[in-house]
């Protein structure tokens, strides 16, 4: 054999080995979870306390002391301000002396119209004599009241001068410094404070005309309670929660839609037990709206985005993936309600999403959903 020959001989027995085909990625792959779940409105709404009051003085004088702490707690009856009372227990002593003098007068007059009904009978005084000393007896019993109505009056202007807390509260700064003259009610009375309710607290928010007519429509058939007539639960986030914090009641829903933006004024009541939320913070509501249904639910991770439609991957029995576009609905416990598109038994990627090619085989893992946490 030729060195040529066996060279190219050799040539032909060093062929390269084939290259192994590459493994199936690993997927994560779970079933939807299926439950009961309930559809939920948002809308964005302003908290206002149940009772707001302006404190103000309701008799005139010099403010002797403030005896509150600005931004505390008041409860109703506490003492807020103290006003110089000395005119005005001067002036009930001086009608406590008219209305014993008015009751001496009173006594007087009986006395002497019992007299002179006495010797009536017997002709020695005239009839004339007794309708004068009636008169008499009636006028000083006007006077009597008239005096009891000015010692009453002076009274109360006393009791006014300690001004006291109405409601139970959080009070705000004092607005008046001990040694200022404040005037009364009769000469526009001097704004002192005020004080807002805490707990339990409104929270005001406005339903646009068409999610109000999917309700009433919904009330008609009998699968949603109208809030008008049922304290219908809500739930309210705060500004920067990512989750509800609060739950209460709706309480009301206006007469009419407010025609220049054609939204429903309502509102709800909220238990404010940690004093936490205060009037005109923000928050966002959350009402029911829809009757309960049975749904399937995944994880947001397992949907992805195709131009305009959502899509999940489903793996199909020969471990090759299959895209199935769905309809969304609402979160409900952290998961995302599939309203179309997949089944109960479906495989449906919920990690690994990036390895995963339609057509292609894939190593399922199986796992179970679990909620993510609380409705949001």
């Amino acid at each position: 054999m030729t060195p040529l020959l066996a060279l190219a001989l050799s040539a032909c027995d060093n062929k390269p080995p084939q290259q192994a085909a590459p493994a199936a990625p690993p997927v994560t792959v779970a079933q939807p979870v299926k439950r009961t779940v309930t559809d939920w409105d948002e809308f964005t709404g302003r908290f206002e306390a149940i009772q707001e009051v302006q404190v103000r003085a309701r008799v005139g004088g010099f403010v002797k002391s403030v005896e509150f702490r600005d931004g505390s707690i008041v409860r109703a009856g506490d003492l807020l301000y103290v006003i110089d009372a000395r005119p005005f227990e001067a002036v009930a002593e001086q009608a406590d002396g008219q209305l014993s003098d008015a009751r001496a007068k009173g006594e007087l007059a009986r006395r002497e119209l019992d007299r002179a009904l006495t010797l009536n009978q017997t002709q020695a005084v005239s009839d004339s004599i007794v309708d004068q000393r009636r008169q008499t007896l009636q006028a000083a019993r006007a006077a009597e009241m008239q005096a009891e109505g000015a010692l009453k009056a002076a009274k109360l202007n006393i009791e006014f001068s300690h001004v006291m807390a109405p409601i139970t509260g959080r009070v705000s700064r004092h607005l008046v410094t001990p040694g200022n003259l404040v005037q009364g009610s009769d000469g526009g009375s001097t704004l002192l404070t005020s004080i807002v309710s805490l707990d339990p607290i409104y929270i005001y928010f406005d339903v646009d005309e068409a999610t109000y007519l999917r309700n009433s429509r919904l009330w008609s058939e009998g699968k949603r309670p109208s809030s008008r007539d049922t304290p219908n639960p809500v739930e309210v986030t705060l500004t920067g929660g990512t989750k509800p914090s609060h739950e209460g009641k709706m309480d009301f829903l206006d007469n009419r839609l407010d025609v220049s933006t054609g939204t429903l004024r309502s509102r709800a009541v909220i238990p404010n037990k940690d004093l936490s939320i205060l009037p005109g913070q923000f928050g966002r509501v959350r009402i029911i709206g829809s009757a309960p249904y049975e749904t399937l639910l995944l994880p947001d991770t397992a949907v992805a985005t195709d131009q305009s439609r959502k899509i999940v991957f489903v793996v199909k029995d020969d471990n090759t993936v299959e895209a199935k576009a769905v309809t969304l609905g609402p979160l409900d416990e952290g998961l995302r309600v599939i309203r179309e598109g997949i089944k109960a038994e479906d495989r449906v990627i919920i990690d690994g999403l990036q390895r995963a090619r339609v057509g292609a085989k894939v190593t399922p893992q199986t796992a179970e959903i679990k909620p993510a946490g609380g409705k949001t």
